[in-house]
């Protein structure tokens, strides 16, 4: 369904940092894309992947800059403890606890954490069974 999505960072090394760390716990991978973004998804030539950049986006509207809408995306998680490891990986690399890993109530058989990455948008590893 997805073949794309992406978003502005402040710090493109800073990002890229936070995002290799958790790209591997997930099985995933970053790879460059210009001097100004990267990619982060399962392979370079798969989709759908997620561009991380500083280049300003032409379809942005008037006022818009990097953290001023925090995003959320969920990674999927192949298991309980790549979830543990995605959120040992993501303080490690400088994010911020959102929420420790765990069941969420109401989720039925779902097991999550939630970090904050540098400039505040919420990532989320989770695990359904």
């Amino acid at each position: 369904m997805l073949d794309h999505s992406g978003f502005v960072v402040t710090d493109l090394a800073k990002a890229r940092a936070f995002y290799d760390a958790i790209a591997r716990p997930l099985g995933l991978a970053t790879v460059d894309n210009g001097d100004s973004a990267f990619l982060l998804g399962r392979g370079p030539e798969e989709y759908p992947y997620l561009w991380i950049g500083i280049l300003r986006p032409s379809y942005w509207v008037e006022g818009s800059r990097a953290g001023i809408n925090q995003m959320h995306f969920a990674f999927s998680a192949a298991s309980k403890a790549a979830v543990d490891a995605f959120h040992k990986a993501a303080l490690e690399a400088g994010g911020e606890d959102n929420g420790p890993p765990g069941p969420r109530e109401g989720a039925g058989n779902y097991y999550g954490a939630f970090v904050l990455d540098p400039d505040g948008n919420n990532i989320e590893a989770c695990y359904r069974w």
